[in-house]
């Protein structure tokens, strides 16, 4: 299946950074528990799939990255401990930003609904079953 890739050049080199600020994150994610690693590297899976076909087929023949990305892509679903660890940053970081740093009610309103939608999507996927490839993180 072809992909389609973002043409304008910007957003392209927008998309591809963020994609290499989510391996990184992801990566760290592998040594600090505070920080989801499926999570960020299924985000970086979408900056590249639309900005940068070699970036994406590195990442998911990755040795050590792809297999984390594999069962998703396929899929199969997500690991329960990366739903839990997706939900609970995006819920943290959502509801200390709209409580310290956000003023607007309109904002702080919008902040909720995104989360909301975001934590929507990820408990409605399949969750992988915990035998076989299940048991990573």
């Amino acid at each position: 299946m072809h992909k389609r890739m973002i043409e304008h050049p910007l957003l392209r080199m927008v998309l591809i950074v963020c994609g290499w600020i989510a391996v990184t994150l992801g990566v760290a994610g592998i040594f600090l528990p505070v920080l989801p690693t499926v999570p960020f590297l299924l985000l970086a899976s979408a900056c590249f799939a639309k900005s940068s076909e070699v970036f994406h087929e590195w990442l998911v023949r990755h040795d050590r990255l792809g297999p984390l990305l594999q069962d998703y892509l396929n899929g199969e679903g997500i690991p329960l401990r990366a739903k839990v660890s997706a939900v609970v940053m995006i819920c943290s970081s959502i509801s200390v930003s709209a409580l310290f740093f956000v003023d607007s009610p309109r904002l702080k309103l919008a902040l909720v609904a995104i989360a909301l939608v975001l934590c929507g999507y990820l408990l409605s996927r399949p969750t992988l079953p915990r035998n076989g490839r299940g048991n990573r993180q």
